[in-house]
């Protein structure tokens, strides 16, 4: 077998592996609920599934002791929505779902394990790479499919200093790519940016919690457009604003560099 040819099987594997994964994302997902009862779980996300978790990861959207308690009250407004009381005393899903986040996705989920090896076993997504709680991207997601928007809170801690006392461009770039990104997958499956349009407003101050905020302009084909914005907690200061684009893609092309 020619390198190239095993290049493709390889990406024939991997697309197959993922399209299974896809077909499994209306799962609840009970181990993360056992963890944290008052975490809701979403419905479709791109992260690994915690339901075909051999062992118990790290969820990073969690809160730990580094959240300030603005981080902790907006978590707290948002995840109150993933369930409402219903008749009789009963719940059921809200508007919003709370999206979780690990450091890694393959090597967790079945099978990925031995495609991550093949790939690179020591891949981690790198805003979640920092050990040290609270000293780079702390963050959450929430997303209302209904309404087609998506929430971030973000804090963002002192490795992540561009000008003196402010949050670097780039992490803020970062952090509005993750958060579209995300969204547009929940909208529109597997995708890749095509474009990221970035107007800088105001600095972020370091150590702060920001609004990031997504929403849905239109989709066409295999492009879906998202519009974003980073602004102060009570909305009063727009930090950052931008527009990006992305492709929806046949994620075997990864592997084939197509």
């Amino acid at each position: 077998m020619t390198h190239e040819s095993h290049r493709v099987q390889m990406a024939r594997s991997l697309g197959r592996l993922l399209k299974g994964f896809q077909s499994l994302t209306s799962l609840p997902a009970m181990r993360a609920q056992r963890s944290h009862p008052s975490a809701c779980v979403p419905c479709r996300t791109t992260v690994a599934l915690p339901s075909l978790f051999s062992f118990k990861p790290r969820d990073f959207s969690l809160p730990n002791s580094s959240w300030s308690s603005e981080m902790m009250r907006l978590y707290d407004h948002y995840n109150s929505q993933c369930e409402v009381e219903a008749e009789r005393g009963e719940t059921r899903g809200g508007p919003w779902q709370r999206l979780p986040s690990y450091n890694r996705s393959l090597k967790y989920a079945t099978g990925g394990v031995y495609l991550s090896k093949i790939i690179q076993s020591r891949a981690r997504l790198f805003t979640r790479n920092i050990r040290e709680p609270g000293a780079a991207f702390e963050y959450v997601l929430f997303v209302n499919k209904e309404e087609q928007r998506c929430v971030c809170i973000f804090q963002a801690g002192h490795l992540l200093e561009g000008p003196p006392g402010h949050v670097h461009g780039g992490a803020i770039a970062t952090m509005i790519d993750n958060v579209t990104g995300t969204h547009a997958t929940v909208l529109s499956g597997p995708v890749m940016t095509a474009n990221l349009n970035i107007n800088y407003r105001s600095p972020v101050p370091l150590g702060s919690t920001v609004l990031i905020e997504s929403s849905l302009d239109t989709k066409e084909g295999r492009k879906t457009f998202i519009s974003c914005k980073v602004t102060s907690t009570d909305g009063s200061k727009l930090h950052t604003e931008a527009t990006a684009l992305f492709l929806s893609i046949n994620v075997s092309h990864l592997l084939r560099g197509g």
